[in-house]
């Protein structure tokens, strides 16, 4: 089975999703979210994996490199190829949907609870957050997760994308935590190296709850 990972060059690590997936068959392609001409196509692919990004879709900036991957969502959804969005992915399936992608009133980063009725066995529960942004859920998708800031989590037809990131890894938060990220979590009152110690207890903890939620997306959502 192949997965197609969508991410941005030097941040495109799968984490605990991509080691659920690994562990039961998947392989992996990569599409750089700067380089849409160089995209390998859907062909073949068993899922689509959009991950987080630095990005907002709203950007002038990235507005053609955004459009392309609108573009790439529309066409896995008419093939019926599943789709797994997380944080700027699911802003991104948000776009895509005609739902509206804008800036949070409040910034969530760090660990932080979601509630959630529709699947609480595998949704509710605190996950790591990272962004600025919210998004609407569109028409055609369903509210499954919330909490204080927006949506956490939708759901539709071989569709799923949460806010939350169920991909973090140790070594993922302490990648964002360095360097230009040191200072922006300064700026929210954050200290960079106490997130990184707690977080080494919080993904331990978590992983498993990322394990149930891969399986619940093969078994309920991608089939």
């Amino acid at each position: 089975m192949r997965a197609l990972v969508v991410g941005n060059r030097g941040d495109a690590d799968p984490g605990l999703v991509g080691a659920r997936l690994a562990d039961v068959g998947f392989t992996f392609e990569r599409n750089e979210r700067e380089y849409p001409r160089e995209w390998k196509s859907l062909a073949g692919v068993d899922m689509l994996l959009l991950l987080g990004s630095e990005w907002s879709v709203y950007w002038e900036s990235n507005a053609k490199e955004v459009a392309a991957e609108v573009d790439l969502v529309g066409t896995a959804i008419r093939r019926g190829v599943p789709i797994f969005g997380i944080c700027f992915g699911a802003q991104l399936i948000s776009r895509a949907l005609g739902g509206k992608v804008m800036r949070s009133q409040t910034p969530e980063v760090g660990w932080h609870q979601v509630s959630s009725t529709a699947q609480p066995d595998v949704l509710a529960g605190t996950w790591l957050q990272w962004h600025y942004d919210v998004f609407t859920v569109p028409a055609q998708l369903r509210t499954v997760a919330v909490n204080d800031v927006g949506p956490q989590a939708m759901l539709g037809k071989r569709l799923f994308a949460t806010q939350f990131h169920p991909e973090a890894t140790a070594d993922i938060i302490t990648r964002w935590s360095m360097d230009t990220g040191t200072a922006e979590l300064a700026k929210l009152g954050i200290d960079a190296k106490h997130l990184c110690e707690m977080s080494v207890d919080q993904v331990t903890e978590r992983a498993p709850a990322t394990a149930r939620l891969v399986d619940w997306f093969l078994a309920e959502v991608a089939t």
